[in-house]
């Protein structure tokens, strides 16, 4: 197995074929589980930010044009971002919204106010809650970070759309769950919901927040068509 992957993805396999046959079914025509940690931590937020509510493609672009905004850098610092004036972040095609929420993350980051180096100390609920005090980042964006960027095995975006559309369409309810009956539904997924969301978002060929690449849903799609 990799070992660029997540440190409990086997176990992570082992326990959702066992608790559930759907996910059983996903995972063996998916395959391994692909989530590899990243290291980036105000990179994955403001780029978190500048995907909420953006179909991937448009998203990607504006995240380009943004990086492109600071020549000479794979991403910039958060003092470099706080030198742009909001008229030129909104020039990549940043809402006035996002290059306010850009702005306020950068200047938490800059002052202090989060750090990132307590958080292997903190439990994830504790994580949530100093997240989202920055202006844009809400429970979904925290949660999609510590699932990435943290590598916390045990969470469910359970207000994300494509979870929830996996959800209605595999285990064929009557219409789409909300938050608090898809939280219901997974805890038979404890102690790894993290990896169940995955391989939903995966069973639908879906755009993965982390901006990962769709391979595996690729090679899902091709063998169904058979």
């Amino acid at each position: 197995m990799p070992t660029d992957r997540v440190p409990y993805a086997r176990k992570a396999q082992t326990h959702l074929s066992k608790a559930d046959p759907v996910l059983a079914r996903i995972i063996a025509e998916v395959g391994a589980l692909g989530i590899q940690p990243r290291r980036e931590r105000f990179q994955a937020l403001a780029r978190n930010i500048i995907f909420q509510q953006l179909a991937g493609a448009a998203a990607n672009a504006i995240y380009g044009r943004f990086v492109g905004l600071f020549p000479g850098v794979e991403f910039p610092s958060p003092e470099q971002v706080l030198a742009k004036t909001d008229a030129e972040l909104r020039s990549v095609g940043l809402s006035e919204k996002k290059a306010l929420y850009i702005k306020d993350l950068a200047a938490h980051v800059r002052d202090g106010k989060l750090n990132f180096h307590r958080f292997h100390r903190m439990t994830d609920e504790e994580i949530v809650a100093h997240l989202t005090q920055v202006k844009g980042i809400g429970k979904w964006t925290a949660e999609i970070f510590l699932m990435f960027n943290l590598g916390r095995p045990d969470v469910m975006p359970a207000d994300d759309l494509g979870v929830q559309n996996a959800v209605w369409r595999h285990y064929r309810m009557r219409k789409r769950p909300n938050r608090k009956r898809l939280l219901k539904h997974a805890e038979r997924w404890r102690p790894y919901r993290t990896a169940a969301a995955w391989y939903l978002w995966r069973s639908l060929d879906i755009v993965l927040p982390d901006g990962g690449a769709k391979a595996a849903a690729k090679k899902l799609a091709k063998r169904k068509q058979r």
